[in-house]
C-alpha cells in the first residue's frame, strides 16, 4: 500500500469550510491511488469549544490543581472529538472512514503524563481498515501505557503521532497542514525581514524546533529523520500549490558565506542561580542536578563556578524547581528577564568565525551576551528579553538571511 500520513492542526479544523478543504486533500490522495492516514489535533484554539486550553478551563477556569493523570485524560478528549467529526464528514462526502483514538491506532507510550514518549507502534488496526477501503482518522497527541493509562505527548504532540505512524507504515511522506507558511528564517512577528525556507534538513528542523520555532514538534522531526520520510509543512489555505517547507535528509547547498539557515528565540525560560552553602564549596550546590534529573527537569546554559551555579529551565517548571532547591536549603535567585536566541545552520559545522560574527553583530546592536552554548549546528546566546527583537534583526542581517 502507498501510505501517506496527513496531519491537520487545530486551526485547520476549526470550521466546516476548512474541514471541507481537508477532505478535498484526503480524497485527492485516494483518487491518485494512495492510502491516506489522517491525524488530527483538537479543533480551534483557546476559547473555542473543544480546544485543549478550553478543556483545561473546564476545571474551575483552570484554577484547580488536578493530577497529571487526570489532566491527560481530560485533554485527550479534544482530539477524539476532532477525529469523530472529520470521519463523519468524510463519510458524508462518500468515503467510508473510521475514527480511532491513539491507543486504538496502536500507539503505546511510557508512563510520563503530560509529555510521554512513544515506545511502540502497532499499526495492525490501520492496515485492517485500509484492507476494507476505510480511511483511518486518528486522534493525535495521545497513547496508552502498558498499564492502560492514557497519556499525552506534550503540546504539538499530534506532529509526533503523524511521524511515528509514518515510520510504522513505511509511508511515502508525511504532510502537516497548519496555519503558518512553513519554516521561516526567523519569527516574522519579531523580524520583518523573515523569509520562508523552501527546504531544510532534518537536523536543522529539529534544532529550530527545539530552540523555539513553533512549526513542528522536535520529536516529530527526529522520528522522520530516523525513518528518512520527507515531511512537508504548509498552510491549509494557500494560493500557490508549492507553498510550504520540505524537510528531508538531502543536503542543502550552503554558500560558504551563509553558514546559518535560521534564527529561533525562546522567552519562555527562567534563569536560575544557585549559591552553594556558605558560598565556598560549590560541590554542595551540584547536588541539585541529580534532583532535577530525577524530577524530569531539563536544564540548559549550565555554568558552574566556585561561588555560583546557574542554568535555565522552562518557565512552567519554575515553582517545581524552586521547591526542589528550597528543600535542599540552598539559596537561589530567579529571573524571568532573559531570552535565548539561537543561530541554526547545517553549514556552520567545522566553519571558523561563526561565533565571531554573532558576537560582532550583537555587540554592534548593543545587545549584551550573558552566556553562550553551542553544538555542531547551533550557537545560542542568553540575552535580556527586552533586547530580543534587536538581536534577531542584527543576526538576520549579519548572516544575510
Amino acid at each position: 500500500m502507498n501510505f501517506v500520513v496527513q496531519k491537520y492542526g487545530g486551526t485547520s479544523l476549526s470550521s466546516r469550510e476548512k474541514r471541507d478543504m481537508a477532505i478535498d486533500n484526503i480524497t485527492t490522495e485516494i483518487e491518485e491511488g494512495n492510502n491516506p492516514v489522517v491525524v488530527v489535533s483538537a479543533m480551534g484554539r483557546e476559547g473555542e469549544a473543544y480546544a485543549t486550553d478550553t478543556l483545561l478551563d473546564l476545571i474551575d477556569n483552570g484554577e484547580v490543581d488536578i493530577s497529571d493523570r487526570q489532566k491527560d485524560l481530560l485533554v485527550s478528549c479534544g482530539e477524539i472529538i476532532s477525529s469523530v467529526v472529520l470521519a463523519s464528514e468524510l463519510a458524508g462526502a462518500g468515503y467510508e472512514a473510521r475514527s480511532l483514538t491513539g491507543w486504538q491506532a496502536g500507539i503505546k507510550t511510557d508512563s510520563r503524563f503530560g509529555g510521554s514518549r512513544v515506545t511502540e507502534v502497532n499499526p495492525a488496526r490501520i492496515l485492517q481498515l485500509w484492507q476494507q477501503d476505510i480511511v483511518p482518522v486518528v486522534a493525535g497527541f495521545q497513547g496508552i501505557t502498558p498499564r492502560g493509562e492514557i497519556t499525552t505527548l506534550g503540546r504539538g504532540g499530534s506532529d509526533t503521532t503523524a511521524s511515528v505512524l509514518g515510520y510504522a507504515l513505511e509511508a511515502e511522506k508525511v504532510e502537516i497542514f497548519t496555519d503558518v507558511d512553513g519554516f521561516m528564517t526567523s519569527d516574522p512577528d519579531k523580524c520583518q525581514q523573515a523569509k520562508k525556507l523552501e527546504s531544510i534538513t532534518y537536523n536543522e528542523a529539529c534544532e529550530l524546533a527545539y530552540q523555539g520555532a513553533k512549526v513542528i514538534h522536535p520529536r516529530a522531526a527526529e522520528v522522520a529523520m530516523e525513518a528518512d520520510i520527507p515531511v512537508s509543512i504548509s498552510p491549509l489555505i494557500s494560493e500557490d500549490e508549492g507553498e510550504g517547507t520540505i524537510i528531508t535528509g538531502e543536503s542543502v547547498d550552503v554558500d560558504s558565506d551563509r553558514p546559518a539557515t535560521g534564527i529561533a528565540t525562546r522567552s519562555d525560560i527562567v534563569f536560575v542561580e544557585v549559591f552553594p552553602d556558605d558560598g565556598k564549596n560549590y560541590a554542595t550546590g551540584l547536588k541539585v542536578f541529580p534532583l532535577l534529573a530525577e524530577s524530569d527537569v531539563s536544564v540548559d546554559f549550565i555554568n558552574i563556578r566556585p561561588g555560583k551555579i546557574s542554568f535555565i529551565i522552562d518557565s512552567d517548571l519554575e515553582d517545581k524547581v524552586c521547591d526542589l532547591i528550597e528543600d535542599e536549603s540552598l539559596e537561589c535567585e530567579i529571573s524571568t528577564d532573559f531570552s535565548k536566541v539561537s543561530v541554526v545552520g547545517g553549514g556552520m559545522t567545522g566553519q571558523p568565525g561563526v561565533m565571531a560574527r554573532i558576537v560582532k553583530a550583537l555587540s554592534e546592536a548593543d545587545v549584551e551576551i550573558y552566556q553562550t552554548t553551542d553544538s555542531h549546528t547551533t550557537i545560542s546566546c542568553l540575552i535580556e528579553t527586552e533586547q530580543e527583537r534587536r538581536a534577531v534583526k542584527a543576526l538576520h542581517e549579519a548572516f544575510k538571511l
